[in-house]
This record gives C-alpha cells, sequence and structure tokens, in this order.
C-alpha cells in the first residue's frame, strides 16, 4: 500500500504560487481548482499503462497529478500521431533536486515514447525579473544548468536545448505572431503585471509560449506538444500558448503537472532561497549529509514518546524525501511509514538511511555532470536558417 505524502494543514491558510514565487503550504486540491486543471484519473493511469507497459511511480504516487488535455494527446499517440516534448528551466543559480523531478519524468516519457525534447533556458525571464542579476549571469549559469540536464541521459539526437537570447532569430518571428493576440489587459490578469512591471518582463510570456509551436514551424507540420513541468509554470501554458493556438492554427499544448519537492524545513517547496534546506547537485557529500542530518522532522519530543505514539510522517520532510525519489519500491516506502508512525523506527536512524542514499545519488550525478561538459555541443542548437542544426554539426 502506498501512504501518499501530504502536508497536512489548516484549510484556511493562505499559499501563493505564481511562475515566479511559490509560498506557504501548498493545498493541490485547491490549485487545481484556482487554475482549472483537472486531476489525473485512473483512466487516464491505465492508458499509459498500455502504452508503456508500466505506471511510473510518479503517477503513481500522485506527484504528477494534474493536466490539460492528457487524454487527448496519448489517444493521437495511439492512432498513430507522435508528440514532442517541452519543459525548460529558468537559470536562479544551481540546479537542487526539486528542479530535477520534472527533469526525470520527461526523460522517462522521452523513453518511452521516443519523443523528441525542446527544452528552453530563459536566461533573459530571470535578467528580467531579477533587481541583482546581470544577463552575463544568468547566460553563464543557463549553460551550468545544462550539465545538470545532459547527466540525466537524455537522448542527444532527440533533445534540442537554447537559451532564449542565443537563439532569439529563432524565436522571436513565432513570438511576435502569438504577441499580437495578447493584449496588455490580458496579460496583466493572468499574471498580476503592475505598471511598475518592465516591458521586458511583460512580453516575456510569448517568449514561453514560442516552443508549443516551434517544431510546427520548423518542420512545416502540426505536431502534438506535452508539457512535463511544476504547476507553477501553467499560467504561461493555460493563458497565452493554449489561448493563442487557434488562432495560429496549431493544437493546443497539452500538459502533465508535478507537485514541489519540499525543502528539509518545516513546510514549503525545495527553494534555493534557503540553501540550508535544499540539496543541490554540487554540494558536496558533507554538506549533503549534513542537510539531511540537520532536516526537520515529524518526530516527538522525546524517544519515549515516538516509541509509545510514533512519528508523524505525513509533515516530515524526510520521508517525503523517500516518497519522492529515494525509495522506488512501494512496499519498501510503505514499510518506511509504518515503521516510522508505529514508533519502531526512530527519526535519527531514518536520516542516517536517507543521508547515506542521497550522498550516493548526489555523487553519482556529479561524475554524470563533469562528463557532460565534453557532451554540451551535442545538445546545444545553433541560431541558423531550420533552427535545428547541433553545434556539433557545424
Amino acid at each position: 500500500m502506498i501512504h501518499v505524502a501530504e502536508d497536512h494543514q489548516d484549510s484556511q491558510e493562505e499559499f501563493t504560487v505564481t511562475p515566479w514565487t511559490v509560498k506557504g503550504t501548498i493545498d493541490y486540491d485547491k490549485l487545481i481548482e484556482k487554475f482549472g486543471t483537472t486531476k489525473i484519473s485512473q483512466s487516464i493511469l491505465k492508458k499509459f499503462q498500455k502504452l508503456t507497459g508500466e505506471i511510473h511511480p510518479f503517477l503513481r504516487r500522485g506527484i504528477f497529478y494534474s493536466h490539460r488535455d492528457l487524454d487527448w494527446i496519448l489517444e493521437r499517440y495511439q492512432a498513430g500521431e507522435e508528440f514532442f516534448l517541452y519543459t525548460g528551466r529558468g537559470p536562479t543559480g544551481n540546479v537542487h533536486l526539486g528542479h530535477l523531478i520534472p527533469w526525470i519524468f520527461t526523460k522517462y516519457l522521452q523513453d518511452k515514447f521516443n519523443a523528441e525534447l525542446y527544452f528552453q533556458y530563459t536566461d533573459d525571464e530571470r535578467f528580467l525579473y531579477s533587481d541583482s542579476s546581470t544577463l552575463e549571469e544568468t547566460h553563464t549559469t543557463a549553460y551550468d544548468n545544462l550539465l545538470d540536464l545532459i547527466a540525466l541521459g537524455f537522448d542527444p539526437k532527440k533533445t534540442f536545448a537554447f537559451l532564449d537570447t542565443d537563439y532569439m532569430r529563432t524565436l522571436y518571428p513565432i513570438a511576435a505572431k502569438i504577441s499580437k493576440h495578447i493584449t496588455l489587459s490580458t496579460a496583466k490578469s493572468i499574471f498580476g503585471f503592475e505598471n511598475s512591471t518592465n516591458l521586458g518582463l511583460i512580453f516575456f510570456p510569448t517568449l514561453e509560449a514560442v516552443p508549443c509551436f516551434l517544431p510546427s514551424v520548423l518542420k512545416g507540420k502540426n505536431i502534438p506538444c506535452l508539457i512535463p513541468a511544476a504547476i507553477d509554470q501553467d499560467p504561461y501554458w493555460r493563458g497565452i500558448a493554449r489561448e493563442v493556438a487557434p488562432k495560429l492554427g496549431f493544437y493546443k499544448p497539452a500538459q502533465i503537472h508535478c507537485k514541489f519537492m519540499p525543502g528539509l524545513g518545516q513546510g514549503g517547496k525545495m527553494s534555493a532561497s534557503e540553501p540550508d534546506t535544499a540539496i543541490f547537485t554540487t554540494d558536496p557529500p558533507k554538506v549533503v549529509e549534513r542537510k539531511v542530518m540537520n532536516s526537520f522532522t515529524g518526530g516527538r519530543k522525546t524517544v519515549e514518546e515516538q516509541r509509545r505514539l510514533g512519528a508523524q510522517a505525513d509533515i516530515c520532510p524526510i520521508y517525503h524525501y523517500y516518497y519522492f525519489l529515494f525509495e522506488q519500491n512501494d512496499s519498501e516506502l510503505g514499510k518506511i511509514y509504518d515503521d516510522c508512525t508505529s514508533g519502531r523506527l526512530l527519526c535519527g536512524d531514518c536520516k542516517h538511511l536517507l543521508a547515506s542514499r542521497v550522498v550516493e545519488y548526489v555523487e553519482r550525478h556529479q561524475e554524470k555532470r563533469e562528463k557532460a561538459k565534453e557532451l554540451v555541443d551535442e545538445f546545444v542548437v545553433q541560431d541558423v536558417k531550420g533552427g535545428l542544426r547541433k553545434k556539433s554539426e557545424s
């Protein structure tokens, strides 16, 4: 039995989810209602199983839990029409484990559906939003973040990565067509822009919509698009890409949304702004171990009380880490939950076990990340006519 990892909170507690800010303990059911998405149903899971022969743990456990038109795109695929994948990264700094969750699932989808991936690094958006970052810094950070993507094992023949500022010749003509159908009033209502918002940030959503249609434009035929991403990015595609698509003669992009991997503190998502509660892919092993061992837990005040009452796994980030990434076997995950909540497993022992797994994972990722430095040109596309030539093909 899988025990669903969820945060329990007062239903009146407020939370914020925007493309730039995620705060509070998130009620994911309320977020579905607020954004107007659809919960992934058992019938969709059965379609996945029929097409792939299995149900990925991220789907079984509800980590990817919401969608738009996922059933439609699976039906198109079943009828013989291939789709492409699109996701991306705003290069704010080093990549942490929470960033990897949608990428790991995207890689799974690429493998299972033999799908091309278009990966956008929005170095322009990060510069426009931040008061402290220069455009040169976000550009450099994007290339560093690319190493984490490559390290996950994506197929270079089917993966096309680009930075907005390096690829603008290809992106801008499509962005211009999109922008003509979006009013300032619409942009304000979707993103909460104010009179003080800079013009670059107001125009930017058109650029994030472009990859939804990019392969269709470059290949001269309409191709379905599936976007695996965290749910905070939904407004870009809900309010811009899906609204404009019919006007430009394209399919509306389908989406599949994931929840946020929690930080190691008390409540909230993993965030680079709270580095002591986030595990970065570049963290040294001793730092990883220290962060895990210093984590908040759902344990009781004393060992005696925990032996008697058990710990509270549902509010414990340590259990959530097993749930998200570090225990793929459902039976073993259930045992961890039962041992925790029954008092058989104490928090110190649980932390030690997790720390060893996280250290091993990060060390293995860092080895692949180092090797990825030699592969960058096999993934990055050049801003030339046709738009899909890799630097390695020059």
